[in-house]
């Protein structure tokens, strides 16, 4: 196995470690990790030996421990990634021959293509594209390697990278009509995802700092596809997650009896349509737009007013939802969860209580009235919206009340909620996100992690209405948005040193993720996202309704560029022997006429008769060596063209040396 080949293997098992970094157990990790680093010190040292098959044993059993320990079994998708994975690099550390490269290159291929399991992002495309490269080249190496041996040819990994991207380039225009045309069959099963999956965003509980850790993160949450101008200004923008409604005295959690199926009939209300594209493909609770439904039948709406998906899948396509609008829409089963909304288990906040019953006999017991003097109430005690509150303990809501009076939407809304219990209204803690901004093309809606909120449900006149007490607090925070937000107000970071630079690197990778969200999302809604639907739209644009249409118009286009492509090569040859026959004519004109190429003469037995007439023939057999490959081996390149210009130079020199010989009285 010569060292371009193995060297080939490197980064190939490189590019599969690196994509599954964030997929993968630590410990499984660190086992390839020590047998990648032990691939690179072999070559380092130009040992290319296998490794002794106890320690790849060794090895294998480690993996095979690390996959057990972290997904209790050895079936699933990320299990069979892992182990498949494993034994790859198990048969790259044994590879003692070309035999075992082959093996490893092809066995490279499938590993690389099932990346895919994991993530069809744009990125992890890339980086399985490196992948194939890498295998392509692995296997250009071995079936040229013999070859250029025997020519004494310089093996160099930049023409082997060269020749691999050719072909490519030439499978591309296939590719692309193969993609466009050939029929996308419904898919007959999914990839399930283990229960224990983690996801980004929300969480079903909501403790103190929080939102405010979530909303320090600007990557993307979920993107709304709709004609934006239906939809309500960013200030009425609640995307509602879930209803939190039990609370301990530190976490408000999700009640069972709020997950009550409700079925809302779409067709009688008037209802905005829109679709909702999650960032995270494995997030079951939908961030819906407030009073909305769902409309297709694998997701469900409850009785708290969350749509969740029925069963956990890997879904990268939009969800399609309605969005009713405050005045047409009614919870139903809303007076179930009461008792629950007015509950005081938890640890009372006693001065949170003496002021509750101070506003509430202020407000003369009218609970319209009692919310807007606590609201008041907020305004005037200067309190400060911040992404760094500090710790508290103890009688929490006191605290924060009374004593640092520093919060982020968590903490408005959760002593919110507690003063209109204290007074005997139900009320709940709702999260969810609020606001998001437009996207770079003007045709979507976009609501980053910062974009994360909470807020109040205070049931009154048997309808839950919505109170934000943030709004009192900051209300740019909800009429502008997070992120005009966070730009224009540098006091949000807190007092320590450093917020400055804190807030400018903030801003410049908010920046950067916005763009790479968006190509994200161009490559999911066009390439990824392109399935029978997307197809049978694209394909009626251009007007092709049947089936057989587009298949009839995929052969003849293969057939159309598979003999553009037969005519390029018979071009390229033509150019490259009229190249070749305009140096022999020239070298011709300069050769007395007794030796002039005769007309049913080929170029090597040309070539053997003016050798005859010289005494050093080195040069005449070299030249039909260099002949026979610029016209018939195909694998010609530019210096061999140079090395037969020079070679006719060389044996018209030693036929003009002959000629002196022959005839020394004419000098």
């Amino acid at each position: 196995m010569t060292s371009v080949v193995y060297f080939c293997l490197i980064p190939l098992l490189v590019l599969i470690f690196t994509a599954q970094l964030v997929y993968m157990p630590f410990t499984l990790l660190s086992v390839w990790g020590v047998m990648l680093v032990t691939m690179i010190w072999r070559y380092s040292q130009g040992k290319i030996v296998p490794v002794s098959k106890w320690i790849t044993a060794a090895f294998v059993l480690c993996c095979l421990a690390a996959i057990y320990i972290k997904f209790k079994s050895f079936w699933g998708v990320e299990a069979g990634i892992a182990l498949l994975s494993t034994c790859l690099f198990a048969k790259c550390l044994e590879s003692k021959n070309i035999r075992d490269s082959l093996i490893s290159f092809n066995f490279g291929l499938f590993v690389s293509a099932s990346l895919f399991l994991h993530s069809q992002s744009f990125v992890m495309t890339c980086a399985v594209l490196l992948c194939l490269i890498f295998c392509f080249i692995g296997l250009y190496r071995i079936q040229t390697t013999k070859f250029l041996s025997q020519h004494n040819k310089k093996i160099s990994i930049k023409s082997d990278l060269k020749h691999v991207t050719k072909f490519l380039t030439i499978a591309v225009p296939f590719f692309i009509v193969l993609f466009i045309f050939f029929p996308r069959l419904p898919p007959l099963w999914r990839v399930p995802i283990a229960s224990g999956q983690a996801v980004t965003g929300m969480s079903d509980r909501m403790s103190p700092g929080d939102i405010a850790q979530l909303s320090q993160s600007s990557a993307l949450a979920f993107r709304i596809l709709s004609d934006l101008k239906q939809l309500p200004q960013r200030q009425d923008m609640y995307w509602r997650a879930m209803v939190l409604d039990d609370y301990d005295g530190a976490t408000w959690t999700n009640n069972a009896i709020n997950q009550i199926p409700v079925h809302y009939d779409n067709e009688r209300l008037k209802a905005i349509d829109y679709q909702y594209l999650s960032a995270d493909p494995h997030q079951t609770w939908i961030m819906s737009l407030e009073h909305s439904v769902a409309t297709e039948s694998a997701y469900q709406s409850y009785a708290d007013g969350s749509i969740k998906a029925l069963r956990m899948v890997q879904s990268n396509q939009p969800i399609h939802l309605s969005w009713i609008g405050s005045k047409d829409f009614k919870y139903q089963n809303a007076e179930t969860n009461l008792q629950h909304a007015q509950q005081l288990n938890f640890p009372l906040q006693p001065k949170t209580q003496i002021l509750a019953k101070q506003l509430w006999q202020q407000s003369h017991a009218q609970p319209e009235l009692y919310i807007k003097n606590v609201l008041q109430w907020y305004r005037q005690q200067n309190f400060v919206y911040t992404l760094s509150p500090g710790i508290l303990s103890g009688s929490r809501t006191d605290q924060f009340l009374f004593e640092t009076k520093k919060g982020f939407c968590e903490h408005y809304a959760s002593s919110f909620v507690l003063l209109m219990r204290y007074a005997g209204l139900p009320a709940r803690v709702v999260i969810g996100y609020q606001g998001g901004q437009m996207a770079p093309d003007g045709q979507s809606w976009e609501v980053r992690q910062l974009d994360a909120h909470a807020w109040s449900e205070v049931y009154i006149d048997g309808i839950w209405q919505r109170v934000d007490p943030t709004a009192a607090i900051a209300p740019q925070r909800v009429d502008e948005g997070m992120q005009q937000y966070l730009q224009q107000n540098d006091h949000i970071w807190g007092e320590q040193t450093g917020h400055f630079w804190k807030q400018q690197n903030f801003n410049f990778v908010k920046n950067l993720r916005v763009w790479s969200d968006y190509l994200g999302y161009q490559w999911q809604s066009k390439v990824v996202g392109y399935d029978v639907d997307r197809q049978k739209s694209f394909l009626s644009k251009l007007g092709i309704f049947s089936i057989y249409t587009y298949a009839l118009i995929m052969i003849i286009t293969i057939i159309v560029l598979v003999a553009l492509f037969a005519v390029w090569l018979w071009f390229r040859n033509i150019k490259q022997r009229s190249r070749i026959e305009r140096d022999i004519l020239k070298f011709q004109k300069k050769l007395p006429q007794s030796l002039k190429r005769c007309t049913s003469e080929t170029f090597k037995r040309w070539m053997f008769r003016l050798a005859q007439n010289v005494q050093q023939q080195e040069s005449f057999d070299e030249i039909i060596k260099t002949y026979e490959k610029l016209t018939f081996s195909g694998q010609s390149t530019p210096e061999d063209h140079i090395k037969f210009k020079q070679l006719l130079k060389d044996c018209s020199s030693e036929l003009k040396r002959a000629e002196k010989t022959c005839h020394p009285a004419e000098n």
